[in-house]
């Protein structure tokens, strides 16, 4: 039986190899913690379907890997995301100082208005902590941030992370002067194929009838689904007839 859900948003989790990420995602998915973790090659997915706002959403989440080597692939699969965790580890120096390049990565390939909460994870090893709250606050300050310490061990914050960033996007929807671009779709289907195109602007890698390669409208709602647009998808070609007998 198919899922049923008002919106779909995808999210990432990125930040430095040994962070944590996969044990987030874990804890958040299954609620337990993943004590047999090594790192990610490539990329993990899950999801889950979550209460926001008395909205039902699916939240598709893209675990990615850490490590250098894999960047180059990791980085694909940033288009279209809505939202990310950006996690670094609170005893490791080397995972805060990181930082700067995923997030100019998280704005330059997914969107400048990506929604993104700064985690710092392993809360539960506060006695071997090389960052302070104080430190990674003012950080997510400076760069327009949401902001929590986790821990994927206990659970602490987990999933409070992962709904406060599913709720500023569903805010920015709500409240945006595009909102009705990122209505549910029963609301959407009423209106033009032209709205409908601006919305929704991830379809087949075909030019449409608006002349426009899907890609090119980079609108902060267009990249809250990948739902195709109805003037991106080619047309059916037409029956070539044999000559009559």
């Amino acid at each position: 039986m198919s899922e049923s859900y008002d919106f779909l948003f995808k999210f990432l989790v990125i930040g430095s190899a040994g962070t944590g990420k996969s044990c987030l995602l874990h804890q958040f998915i299954e609620n337990k913690f993943k004590q047999d973790s090594n790192h990610t090659i490539g990329v993990e997915f899950g999801s889950k379907v979550v209460n926001v706002g008395g909205k039902t959403v699916k939240l598709q989440i893209w675990d990615t890997a850490g490590q250098e080597r894999f960047r180059s692939v990791t980085r694909s699969y940033y288009r279209g995301a809505a939202g990310a965790l950006l996690v670094y580890d609170i005893t490791s120096r080397e995972t805060y100082n990181a930082l700067t390049n995923w997030l100019t990565d998280a704005r330059t390939l997914a969107s400048p208005s990506i929604v993104i909460i700064l985690c710092g994870n392993k809360k539960d090893l506060d006695a071997d902590r090389e960052v302070t709250f104080l430190e990674a606050s003012r950080f997510a300050q400076e760069n327009e941030l949401m902001f929590l310490e986790t821990s994927a061990l206990t659970g602490e914050n987990v999933e409070e992370a992962f709904l406060k960033c599913a709720r500023t996007i569903l805010n920015k929807i709500e409240s945006g002067p595009r909102a009705s671009l990122a209505e549910p779709p029963a609301s959407r289907a009423a209106r033009s194929l032209s709205e409908q195109c601006a919305a929704r602007p991830f379809g087949p890698r075909a030019l449409g009838l608006c002349g426009k390669l899907p890609v090119d409208c980079m609108q902060p709602q267009c990249l809250l689904s990948d739902a195709p647009c109805p003037l991106h998808v080619p047309p059916e070609p037409e029956a070539v007839t044999g000559p009559s007998q």
